[in-house]
């Protein structure tokens, strides 16, 4: 199979089901971040002091593809049967937060991004989310899509930025305070 079909050469791009859209369409844009944020999630996955949540992070690239999936969906001429995801997936991102949680010291100032370079990657790919979340949030208004995914997203940046802190931490790097 070749990479290229050259489709695309004039700036339209096919969605699930054969709709032909233009490449800045607010669901080419919606799926586009995802696919940029689950590079992000990738990086973070990478980095050693990540090695306790590598199979979180390996779940939730799965189910940004599996957002991306959706969002790149006709949903009025598209028949495939995708893999969505559930409640019970926001829950595991909430529980990991609790307990990286009990083991960080009370937030008690803003932070920046930096300190470590893992800290610097989750802020980013916090960034990133927030920027995902607002372009479904967007597309949801144009086309009602299942409230599971914004709320998903919502969690997830509340997860990047808690890991944020938890690589701070395990790494016994100083959280950068912002000061007015």
């Amino acid at each position: 199979m070749k990479i290229y079909t050259k489709k695309g050469d004039k700036g339209e791009t096919s969605l699930l089901g054969g709709t032909r859209v233009p490449k800045y369409h607010v669901r080419i844009e919606a799926y586009g971040t995802l696919d940029e944020l689950n590079a992000h999630i990738g990086m973070i996955g990478d980095q050693p002091v990540a090695v306790e949540q590598i199979s979180l992070i390996r779940n939730i690239q799965d189910k940004l593809f599996r957002i991306g999936s959706i969002l790149a969906s006709d949903p009025e001429k598209s028949h495939f049967k995708l893999p969505g995801i559930s409640e019970e997936d926001i829950h595991l991102l909430e529980k990991s937060i609790d307990n990286m949680e009990e083991e960080l010291p009370p937030l008690k100032n803003f932070v920046l991004p930096g300190g470590h370079l893992a800290n610097s990657y989750a802020h980013l790919a916090r960034c990133v989310c927030r920027r995902a979340e607002r372009r479904v949030v967007e597309l949801n208004d144009q086309s009602e899509l299942d409230p599971i995914i914004i709320s998903y997203l919502n969690r997830l940046s509340d997860w990047l930025f808690v890991l944020s802190r938890y690589f701070s931490f395990k790494t016994g790097s100083r959280e950068v305070v912002w000061k007015s």
